[in-house]
């Protein structure tokens, strides 16, 4: 259940300037930011503004999906906004489920929805390319993890 004054909907074409401002904030890849695949989360001040606090994308390749992008602004977090946008992402995956992490505690996060940690031999095709930065990083040591989730 979202904060009072909150309401999750698909994103606009408006929205894309606070969409890069949320996805900048939290340093993730800025490119392939298209609107049209962005959930958000907007709050309604008490003086009657909108403004976006969270977002998600579902990214649709050959053979899988992505849900990237996930951010939820920094006042915003630990009431659940995350947890929710991720659920609704999940139901309106149509296939096989991926993402990136970074960092130590995101894997934990996603695993309470169902995902995976998986190798990048273990990836579709379509997802390789994408992916194989993630692999080289962890060779290296470094905290960056791809999880899967199956349908349904």
């Amino acid at each position: 259940m979202l904060p009072h004054q909150c309401q999750l909907r698909p994103a606009a074409a408006e929205d894309l300037a606070a969409i890069r401002r949320l996805v900048w904030s939290a340093k993730l890849d800025p490119t392939q930011l298209r609107w049209q695949q962005f959930w958000v989360i907007e709050y309604l001040s008490d003086a009657g503004a909108l403004c976006v606090i969270a977002c998600g994308q579902l990214r649709t390749f050959s053979e899988a999906q992505e849900l990237g992008s996930l951010v939820v602004q920094r006042d915003w977090r630990g009431q659940g906004l995350g947890s929710h946008l991720t659920q609704v992402l999940i139901e309106q995956a149509e296939q096989p489920l991926y993402l990136e992490c970074v960092g130590r505690s995101l894997p934990s996060f996603y695993r309470q929805f169902g995902f995976q940690s998986v190798v990048w031999n273990a990836l579709p095709k379509s997802l390789k390319l994408k992916f194989a930065p993630a692999a080289l990083a962890r060779k290296i040591g470094l905290p960056l993890q791809v999880m899967a989730r199956e349908l349904g």
